[in-house]
């Protein structure tokens, strides 16, 4: 797998993974959801959610107040501002501009969190497989200075070249924040049979060679070639590839499951865990 960033004047060879959805999302709100289960998720499994929080305006506690999940995982990334997060586990933390956290729900947690608008933050979904998909809740959080480096992109998840992400993430999916000046270019190469590919634009505008810009989220068809990049202006943007998730998803409320037993045991414990949380006055 190769990485390789170039500036020359001739058109790209055109020769490289297209575009084959592109969508805006669905506002509510400061937040943009991009990718849901019931449509783009199906087409990007194992990338079943993805939501773009923009703001310059205070938000106190909306949609960030305490609920559960079980049977993914979500990764954080701040692109601007600052928060602060809690979890069911004890775990919490601050995280400022560059930082990321993920935290795997397994069988169950629950989580609250707060910002300190302008806010700027992607936060992806990651369905998980069977073998951990009810494996007990744990978090990791990573500063700017300790998430790696290949060329123009941050590895948030999986590995680049000789950069490798120190996030405990399932095998087969990478994940990275890329940003390349005007004019720049970039080809990166997945590893073979990372069918699934696709980017978020969060500012400025790019050319794969099919345009996409600010505020687009792009799907690639599916295959083992290159990926091209050309920024038309400064630009940055997430770029997720993985091998295809070959499990159906069963949904609820708060929880994304690889069969109906695991979904049932799945809400059997986040369902316990808030009892716990009423009873001691944590949530209410």
């Amino acid at each position: 797998m190769n990485a390789v960033i170039q500036t020359p004047p001739t058109p790209l060879a055109n020769v490289g993974r297209h575009v084959i959805f592109r969508t805006r999302g669905d506002a509510h709100g400061p937040i943009v959801r991009m990718v849901s289960p019931s449509d783009v998720g199906k087409m990007i499994k194992p990338f079943v959610f993805l939501d773009l929080l923009d703001t310059q305006e205070a938000l106190g506690q909306q949609g960030f107040g305490w609920h559960p999940h079980s049977g993914i995982a979500t990764l954080t990334l701040a692109i601007e501002g600052q928060g602060r997060y809690v979890e069911s586990t004890g775990h919490e933390g601050t995280m400022v501009a560059g930082d990321i956290e993920w935290m795997s729900a397994g069988r169950g947690v629950w989580h609250s969190g707060s910002i300190v608008p302008p806010i700027k933050a992607f936060q992806l979904w990651v369905a998980l497989p069977p073998e951990r998909e009810l494996a007990p809740a744990f978090s990791q959080h990573l500063s700017v200075n300790e998430i790696p480096s290949d060329g123009p992109a941050r590895v948030l998840l999986g590995r680049s070249g000789e950069a490798v992400s120190p996030i405990d993430a399932p095998p087969g999916i990478n994940y990275f924040v890329v940003q390349l000046k005007a004019g720049q270019r970039w080809t990166y190469q997945p590893p073979r049979d990372y069918r699934v590919g696709w980017i978020a634009v969060m500012d400025g505008s790019l050319r794969t060679p099919d345009p996409v810009d600010k505020g687009e989220l792009a799907v690639f068809d599916q295959g083992n070639a290159a990926i091209e990049f050309e920024a038309v202006t400064d630009a940055r943007f997430v770029l997720g590839t993985a091998t295809p998730h070959p499990h159906d998803l069963h949904t609820g409320h708060y929880s994304v499951h690889t069969s109906p037993s695991a979904l049932i045991e799945g809400e059997r414990e986040i369902a316990r865990i808030g009892r716990e949380l009423r009873a001691s006055g944590v949530v209410r």
